[in-house]
């Protein structure tokens, strides 16, 4: 059985909200890929309600797109502490930070005609939505800010 990277992480070492670089592939045409573990809230602490985490996760998705190119998908943990974005190319954690930090600024200001996929036709779980929370979670995530290393509070202003 392949070991998994994500599962070797020390969860109860981690300060989040962060973002880490959690691996990177090289395909067999030279393609690179990058995958972000973008923390939101402390594992084993706390976890985002499955409302907040789904409106999320349908903003990410748009907004994510304005301020970082490549981007393949982002897509919540089970364990609704955080998402995983994948992107194509060797790119850094400088890069996401800012991103995801835009990304949740334009979450907080969002409308609920801002968020895609929320018709039955449009999303598995229509009916578990809630802009609300997703804001007040973006918000506390934005006062505490991102750090740029995992297990220590580092901002990219440090």
């Amino acid at each position: 059985m392949a070991k998994v990277e994500s599962f070797s992480l020390d969860h109860d070492a981690v300060k989040a909200p962060y973002v880490r670089i959690a691996g990177q592939e090289q395909g067999p045409n030279g393609d690179k890929v990058t995958k972000f573990d973008l923390r939101f809230v402390q594992p084993n602490q706390a976890a985002l309600p499955t409302s907040a985490i789904h409106t999320m996760e349908h903003l990410i998705a748009a907004y994510i797109r304005d301020y970082m190119d490549n981007v393949i998908d982002v897509s919540p943990m089970g364990c609704r502490t955080g998402f995983y974005m994948i992107t194509w190319g060797d790119r850094t954690v400088e890069e996401a930070t800012k991103a995801i930090t835009k990304t949740l600024e334009d979450l907080v200001n969002s409308t609920w005609d801002d968020v895609q996929g929320t018709e039955r036709q449009e999303c598995g779980n229509y009916r578990d939505h809630s802009l609300w929370a997703a804001q007040e979670y973006a918000k506390e995530i934005l006062t505490q800010g991102f750090s740029i290393d995992p297990f220590e509070r580092k901002s990219l202003e440090d």
